[in-house]
């Protein structure tokens, strides 16, 4: 992601932003909140001249529009940010219309912005200059390749094959060579990870018939394979030291940290009521929040209460599995500095 900030009249003012990526356009979608004003070109159907003696179809041009936005939704599938609203500045004002955003587009965002937007812009343009990461998750007879984004690990192929122990069983170097067929393609780092020896068998495999990647190469022994192997790598900070300030990591740690504080039974508190109490009292040390909360005023409002208390304030996101536990206890955590009781 690339920013550029214009003029800025305390928190409100105008940032233009360039999604380089799929993880910018997720950025924007927890940017962008309905209420606000965003400019983009785009594509707009224009009057053809009334002389034209048959009918053709519309013709499209670009021009560059304002909408006040109704809807925003991200299609990670499809790559793509859409944003609905009405035209207030442009041609067909008080029409509705659909920015639909994809990596290499532009949009200027004009709105009152938090700190924690601002950490969120700050963070995706720093991840934008660390290459892809990709985790080969290795047991035996199964291998899966992840593709890490910042909302959390993309799939990117799954393989099963026997393990060569039995009559008929497809050998192990099959599933080594289909892997590695995928892999040839991958730009950017390659984790190999997973419990026991195959994963070691896997690195060699790969170095061996991908030399111009041996460099690329690092392997991760887990506890656990498939999508938790992704998990394990991200939290013990192997990702953090290959990508820079990973917030997955951040993630990760912080929720390991609330389970073994409830598992303790030292001060946390989660679920609405509690949380907003322990904010009102100025007990909230680190306030955990899922970004499908990030919509509600109330939560906004009670993220901007905890920072004037001097409390952290981080954003989990939902795609991933610590944002998927933080949901489990109502979407809303806090790692308190005294109990409450």
């Amino acid at each position: 992601m690339k920013a550029e900030y214009g003029e800025m009249k305390g928190e409100y003012g105008e940032i233009r932003i360039f999604a380089e990526s799929v993880d910018d356009l997720w950025h924007l979608s927890h940017l962008v909140s309905p209420g606000n004003l965003v400019f983009s070109t785009t594509l707009r159907s224009v009057d053809l001249p009334p002389d034209r003696l048959r009918p053709e179809k519309a013709e499209k041009r670009p021009v560059r529009l304002g909408l006040r936005v109704e809807e925003v939704s991200f299609h990670p599938f499809t790559g793509r940010l859409r944003i609905f609203g009405v035209i207030e500045h442009g041609p067909d004002r008080t029409e509705h219309h659909t920015f639909n955003l994809e990596p290499g587009n532009e949009i200027s965002v004009i709105r009152s912005w938090r700190k924690v937007d601002l950490d969120r812009i700050e963070r995706a343009v720093k991840a934008s200059v660390s290459g892809l990461v990709h985790v080969i998750a290795v047991e035996e007879g199964e291998a899966a390749i992840f593709r890490i984004r910042q909302y959390g690990p993309e799939p990117v192929a799954t393989f099963s094959a026997g393990s060569g122990k039995g009559e008929g069983a497809t050998p192990r170097s099959d599933l080594f060579a289909r892997v590695c067929g995928v892999a040839e393609a991958l730009t950017g780092t390659l984790v190999v990870a997973g419990p026991g020896f195959v994963k070691d068998e896997m690195a060699r495999y790969l170095k061996e018939h991908l030399p111009e990647a041996r460099n690329r190469i690092t392997v991760v022994e887990t506890r656990r394979a498939g999508r938790g192997a992704v998990a394990d790598v991200i939290g013990m900070g192997v990702l953090a030291t290959i990508a820079g300030d990973l917030q997955l990591k951040h993630e990760v740690s912080l929720m390991e940290d609330l389970l073994a504080r409830i598992a303790k039974g030292t001060p946390v508190a989660y679920g609405r009521k509690e949380v907003e109490e322990a904010v009102r009292m100025g007990a909230v040390e680190h306030l955990l929040v899922s970004d499908t909360l990030l919509r509600d005023h109330r939560i906004t409002d009670l993220m901007a209460q905890a920072e004037r208390t001097r409390a952290a304030v981080t954003v989990f996101s939902s795609e991933f599995d610590p944002g998927h536990q933080l949901e489990g206890l109502g979407g809303l955590a806090a790692l308190l500095r005294f109990a409450m009781k």
